[in-house]
């Protein structure tokens, strides 16, 4: 289990990254007419409420300039491994995977769980492939731990790994469910990049830090198996409204479409529109 403390620590670094937090930056600039401009409303210029069905699922809306609105970015959290925040995972040799569900290099642990595979699909806001990217994705373990800095599995550094994005602009991995841990919603990070040789490099920049949120009836269905026990209850403490990273729009531009089963696995599939010469920073 994870120490007590943590819990607390995960919540207030999140509440820290005001600069990815769309809630606040909303409150202090005004409510919906920031949200417009940050790209983050539909064509009609609301925010919408997309469902939690394991079908249904998250897809880019045309601004009012006739341009796809980007994906929100969102704060890397506190474990991002990606040298803002203690390691740097992204430089070191094997990091380039498509499945991250075992750990690589001196490390030898392999995360367990309900098979996941899950593809981001990267468009430029005209809603072209963007080819030759590459995405660093990241999440949680069954228990709701993060490879490299969680106690216990400070050791590992599995469930992480970069994939170029191919000619349609999809990077796949091949991983396990995430947990759902106490105060956030069942979710994956990931940082977009415009080169393996960028992401790998160490010093960026990075093109756009976001998260994936996965839909309640199939987060149910994971967590009813074995390994998950204390996933049930945090999610029940949770919604996509409550959440303190997807509650402003309830992840409008990042619910995944989930498909499959708890026997033979499940699909993932988010498409996001970015700038591909925007420029973020780690943390």
């Amino acid at each position: 289990m994870r120490e007590p403390d943590n819990e607390a620590f995960v919540r207030r670094v999140h509440d820290l990254g005001l600069r990815f937090d769309r809630r606040r930056l909303l409150a202090m600039l005004g409510g919906a007419g920031a949200l417009a401009a940050l790209g983050a409303c539909t064509s009609d210029g609301s925010s919408g409420s997309p469902g939690s069905s394991g079908t249904s699922g998250s897809s880019t809306g045309a601004s009012s300039a006739g341009s796809l609105a980007e994906v929100a970015s969102e704060t890397a959290g506190p474990y991002p491994a990606d040298g803002s925040n203690g390691p740097d995972v992204r430089t070191l040799d094997g990091i380039v995977r498509k499945d991250i569900r075992p750990s690589f290099g001196t490390a030898s642990g392999v995360a367990g769980g309900v098979p996941l595979e899950f593809s981001l699909v990267v468009h430029d806001r005209a809603g072209k492939p963007v080819s030759g990217a590459a995405v660093y994705a990241w999440h949680c373990d069954q228990a709701g731990n993060y490879s490299l800095y969680s106690s216990g599995v400070t050791e590992q550094n599995y469930l992480r790994g970069i994939q170029p994005t191919d000619s349609t602009g999809t990077a796949a991995f091949t991983s396990i469910f995430p947990a759902c841990y106490s105060g956030r919603w069942p979710h994956i990070h990931f940082e977009v990049y415009a080169s393996v040789a960028t992401a790998t490099g160490g010093d960026g920049p990075i093109v756009k830090t976001s998260q994936i949120a996965l839909p309640e009836d199939v987060s149910e269905a994971v967590y009813a198996t074995a390994g998950y026990a204390q996933s049930v209850a945090n999610l029940k403490r949770v919604s996509l409204a409550s959440d303190n990273v997807f509650g402003d729009d309830r992840a409008v531009t990042e619910l995944a479409t989930v498909t499959g089963n708890v026997t033979d696995g499940y699909r993932a599939t988010l498409t996001i529109s970015v700038d591909p010469a925007g420029h973020e920073r780690g943390g």
